[in-house]
């Protein structure tokens, strides 16, 4: 654009110059590169799932039969036995979960709350027909450590303790998510808010200050973005999950949507669809990589620290870096977003101008 602006200030203004900003404007409205974030990601071909072609138009018998055919082994064979594997799985994590945290504190009873939970989540992985490849398994995070990790759906959590224990970090919920929230509690110190807390930054930060502080907790896993976005980029990480002190380990995920669409547009389907749809794809295959410690420097302050954490998730998984919050999924843009892009707007124009009256009066000499 600065380039752009340039050109256009080497004659002298005219009336239809305008005509470059209202063609820049348009284009920021029709598809600027936030709001695409949050839907699904485009696929290059059709892979025979209904959502990824919904103005679907007769092409021939030939695909017409072979999608019919997919949608009969996908809901009549694939859909029972997904969800009587999920029904086992969550019925084993409550149970087991309960019974063991009804035992003393100490090594037994932590062994036994991660065989239960690697267990569980290794069964309803397979009740999504989950194919997961994890790279550099010795950058896996250490107990008194922070995970995080880019965020695409809820079942990321799920990704993650397929192949190691973590201490989750969210607010407390009702149904069916509460009653598993209740019972995992007593067996491994996840860290559970209230919603009047959740609010309260000095109180999370203390509580999860306290967790890390302790070297034989499992490491605390914490998604730094807030929301869902649909693994394409990543988004401005939260500087509260950077100012709590200790050694942070990155993780990236990226799941493979030829497969199976694992983002979740909150805004447009509620859990109940969102995993309905998942459990009815073919499968769920991603890649996590593990990347290796970081820690805060002396000069970095948490903002910083936590952009430098994005980009190297970002490099590894292939993902568009951007800087933006992942909040304006559902809020408006603040003034002050607006007000800053609007004076660097207004200094190109002026530096840019001044450039091309300089060029202007060195032509005429």
């Amino acid at each position: 654009m600065e380039k752009e602006i340039a050109l256009l200030h080497r004659a002298d203004f005219e009336f239809s110059h305008i005509f470059y900003f209202c063609r820049k404007g348009f284009e920021a409205i029709v598809e600027d590169e936030v709001t695409q974030r949050f839907s699904s990601e485009e696929l290059l071909s059709w892979n025979l799932l209904t959502r990824t072609n919904v103005n679907f138009h007769y092409i021939s018998l030939r695909l017409t039969v072979v999608w019919v055919i997919g949608v009969i082994v996908r809901y009549c064979f694939l859909l029972p036995l997904r969800f009587t594997l999920a029904a086992i799985g969550i019925t084993s994590m409550i149970v087991g979960t309960t019974v063991v945290g009804q035992l003393p504190n100490g090594s037994v009873k932590n062994y036994l709350s991660e065989v239960v939970h690697l267990t569980c989540s290794r069964i309803l992985v397979r009740a999504l027909s989950g194919t997961i490849h994890y790279h550099n398994k010795e950058n896996r995070p250490q107990k008194g450590g922070i995970c995080v990790a880019n965020h695409t759906s809820p079942i990321d959590a799920i990704i993650l303790t397929n192949d190691g224990c973590y201490a989750m970090v969210g607010q407390v919920h009702g149904g069916l998510m509460g009653v598993i929230q209740r019972a995992t509690v007593k067996a491994c110190p996840h860290v559970w808010f209230e919603r009047s807390e959740i609010k309260d930054r000095h109180l999370v930060t203390k509580r999860l200050r306290e967790h890390v502080a302790d070297k034989s907790k499992l490491p605390i896993l914490i998604f730094p973005e807030g929301t869902c976005i649909n693994n394409t980029s990543v988004m401005m990480f939260k500087k509260g999950s950077f100012e709590i002190g200790g050694t942070i380990y990155p993780v990236a995920i990226k799941y493979d949507p030829q497969f199976g669409d694992a983002f979740w547009n909150s805004s447009k389907y509620n859990i109940v669809s969102y995993l309905l749809r998942i459990m009815t794809s073919w499968a769920i295959v991603c890649n996590v990589w593990y990347l290796p410690p970081m820690v805060r420097k002396e000069d970095e302050d948490a903002v910083k620290f936590a952009n430098r954490v994005r980009s190297a998730i970002a490099r590894q998984g292939g993902l568009t870096e951007l800087p933006w919050d992942g909040g304006l999924k559902r809020a408006k843009v603040k003034d002050t977003f607006k007000e800053e892009q609007q004076k660097n707007y207004s200094k190109m124009l002026v530096r840019n101008g001044s450039v091309g009256s300089l060029s202007a009066e060195t032509e005429s000499d």
